[in-house]
């Protein structure tokens, strides 16, 4: 799945647990019904086991659609179930040691904040970028706002594919016309709606039509 990255971009889906009304994978299956390219497993503070558990079942569901599926953080999980890739940010480890750790056929992201951080991460060996906060989230305690300015400047200064995080939903995605930009990631805008399906077609609708 490495040569689709830039296809995989478009709805990228980050997991939340927080949000869950019915099982992590029920959830999960309707987003992709609805038009998610990719879903990254973000687990913070599940145990190791449990983790490793839930990532073998994402990754089976997401091949049967023929989407990746991403961990975050824990390049260790990403090895143990061969999950298509893996996600870090500038306070995990650093990108060219992961790069080294998986090799070269697995998909690295990174989140990054900055010109200069999306350079260095695009020559230390990663397939795309995360860049964020865009707009105000709930879904992250510590994330700092990009301006869109600096979003734009990213996607002209590096190669791979970039996507927008942080606060996106259907009411402010207009405002990312224009960017450079090859998709966006989105926790809350899918995981906390009462119609899961819906609102990632809705979503996924726009994305064609506004940004793409």
């Amino acid at each position: 799945m490495k040569k689709d990255v830039k296809k995989a971009m478009p709805l990228y889906l980050v997991t939340d647990r927080r949000w869950l009304k019915e099982s992590l994978i029920q959830t999960v299956e309707k987003a992709i019904q609805g038009g998610v390219t990719c879903v990254q497993l973000r687990e913070k503070h599940l145990d190791q086991k449990y983790f490793v558990e839930s990532a073998r079942q994402l990754l089976s569901l997401c091949h049967q659609h023929h989407i990746p599926l991403i961990i975050n953080d824990d390049v260790d999980v990403m090895i143990t179930v061969q999950a298509d890739g893996v996600h870090v940010g500038q306070n995990d480890m650093d990108a060219k040691k992961v790069r080294e750790m998986i090799g070269p056929d697995k998909i690295l992201g990174v989140s990054v904040r900055t010109v200069e951080q999306a350079l260095k991460a695009q020559q230390d060996g990663a397939d795309y970028l995360g860049v964020g906060s865009i707009f105000v989230t709930h879904t992250k305690d510590d994330a700092k706002k990009v301006e869109i300015q600096t979003l734009k400047d990213i996607c002209q200064a590096v190669d791979i594919p970039v996507i927008a995080i942080g606060g996106i939903g259907q009411n402010n995605l207009l405002q990312l016309k224009g960017t450079g930009i090859d998709g966006v990631a989105v926790v809350s805008a899918i995981m906390a709606q009462d119609d899961v399906f819906k609102a990632a077609q809705n979503l996924k609708g726009k994305v064609k039509e506004d940004i793409l």
